[in-house]
């Protein structure tokens, strides 16, 4: 088995992940296209503290871009909403290879840590949801005939019956994601008026072979991972994915190697680059797909990270909305970010550095790096506060 030292892991993985290219000058929608195949899922989440976490995987790879590149890919039905790694946006090829977790959403099984039976329970109320947004679509679920009765407060998020049942029917691909509103409620659509012909008409593949197929996506996306790593990039459970995992390995697919400290057996993928060095200047959102695999974050970098967002703000180590900052190829701060719009500022609370980094070279990189963001936020300013032990080294290298 093939011996691979720690750094040469970690440039792996981030060469995979689109980090070892210099950034263009600023980037465009086929820019946006390639590196939305490449990653093979964007997360999505609600948090706007600062951005909204779909937006920062692309300014991470790119730097400065047209904000509106992915509603563009979405409107050109080049990329669709499902639950691919969380809430997720996915190229429109990989539809088929979900279609198992739907089916198994139909038949009640767990999904994303919810269980609803609501087709079975309320198989007629389910079937009005769907002839009212066949009939009225693209609708919001505060939109439908039966929100305000079931909408607790008006807000579009509480379930109600109208809720469940339109959800319901989005796990189980019934209806599909038009786009999603400037409040972030998702709006929904009949399939074939959403997806590409060639998408909804081509063949559904067993659930083996689908999952077998998301495997070896996830392996190009991550260049070098364990099975568990593979397994969490598109949420396939473990058990099913270990003997996947296995059979790709005995046809040559993933080339089995031993990670310097890793204690499980890595696989590489056969495409897999490694750069000689890689010079990257990065932000990354908690959301993405290079670190939100926490344990594989601490195993190639020695990097533990928690977002702590929902910890109490007395309890909080770093503060609210935390990025790691990549210099290179190592991740060497930690920068507690919020875009205060009123104030037409980049607002930094706190900065914190790694161990045994170089802070007056972090803080001018990183200072680079905000000034930038902020430019590309429209903010007119970068402000900083006073937490953390970089926060001097950064309030220099800014002035």
């Amino acid at each position: 088995m093939e011996q691979l030292s720690l750094a040469a892991a970690r440039r792996i993985a981030l060469a995979a992940q689109g980090f070892a290219a210099a950034r263009p000058a600023r980037a465009d929608l086929r820019a946006a296209r390639r590196l939305v195949e490449a990653l093979g899922v964007i997360q999505i989440d609600s948090v706007n503290v600062l951005v909204r976490a779909q937006e920062l995987p692309l300014w991470a790879r790119l730097g400065d871009h047209p904000r509106d590149l992915l509603p563009r890919l979405i409107e050109q039905r080049e990329l669709f909403e499902y639950w691919g790694h969380e809430a997720s946006l996915l190229p429109v090829d990989l539809h088929p290879l979900f279609r198992w977790r739907m089916e198994a959403a139909a038949r009640g099984e767990r999904v994303w840590g919810h269980v609803s039976r609501m087709g079975r329970e309320q198989p007629d109320y389910v079937r009005r949801i769907l002839d009212e947004v066949g009939a009225r679509g693209p609708v919001a679920a505060s939109q439908l005939e039966d929100a305000a009765k079931h909408t607790k407060g008006g807000k579009w998020w509480s379930w109600g019956d109208h809720k469940r049942a339109i959800e319901w029917l989005f796990w189980t691909g019934q209806i599909a994601s038009s786009h999603r509103l400037t409040s972030f409620e998702r709006v929904y659509d009949l399939p074939a008026r959403v997806l590409p012909a060639r998408v909804v008409d081509a063949a559904t593949p067993s659930r083996e072979d689908a999952q077998r197929e998301l495997l070896r996506r996830a392996s190009r996306a991550l260049g070098i991972a364990t099975a568990a790593d593979l397994a969490d990039y598109y949420r396939i459970q473990k058990p099913m994915a270990r003997p996947l995992v296995d059979e790709l390995a005995e046809s040559g697919e993933l080339v089995p190697v031993q990670v310097e400290g890793w204690r499980e057996a890595a696989y590489l993928h056969p495409d897999a680059r490694t750069p000689r060095r890689v010079d990257a200047r990065s932000l990354i959102s908690p959301f993405d797909s290079l670190i939100w695999e926490r344990a594989r974050t601490e195993r190639l970098w020695g990097f533990r990270y928690r977002i702590e967002i929902y910890t109490p703000a007395p309890k909080r180590t770093h503060g609210y909305y935390v990025l790691p900052f990549l210099l290179g190829d190592r991740l060497v701060a930690r920068v507690d970010l919020k875009s205060d719009r009123a104030a037409g500022a980049l607002s930094v609370p706190g900065a914190f550095a790694e161990r045994d980094i170089d802070r007056a070279a972090v803080a001018a990189a990183l200072a680079d790096e905000l000034r930038a963001m902020a430019t590309w936020l429209g903010l007119d300013r970068v402000a900083l506060g006073r937490k953390g032990d970089l926060m001097p080294a950064l309030k220099k290298a800014m002035r």
